[in-house]
């Protein structure tokens, strides 16, 4: 965690979406995400555009605060890792 706030996943993605039905194999077939995008979910690096968290929201029949959580700076530790 960096010294200053952020977002995380609150969900595993790629497994909800298996559950859904969508593979990674079919994601990439029908072009609904990138490699590059799935990686960085799968890694949790980053946080996808606000059009892949509409697709993951439309897919999953959910909310963004479904998928992801703010985490304020921890005062008290040392977060540059």
């Amino acid at each position: 965690m960096t010294k200053y706030s952020r977002l995380r996943y609150k969900m595993n993605v790629l497994s909800a979406l298996k559950e859904a039905g969508y593979t990674t194999g079919r994601i990439r077939s029908e072009k609904i995400m990138g490699e590059q995008m799935l990686q960085k979910i799968r890694k949790g690096e980053e946080m996808p555009s606000w059009g892949t968290i509409e697709t993951i929201c439309r897919i999953l029949n959910c909310q963004p605060g479904d998928i992801v959580e703010y985490v304020p700076r921890n005062e008290g530790a040392d977060d540059d890792a």
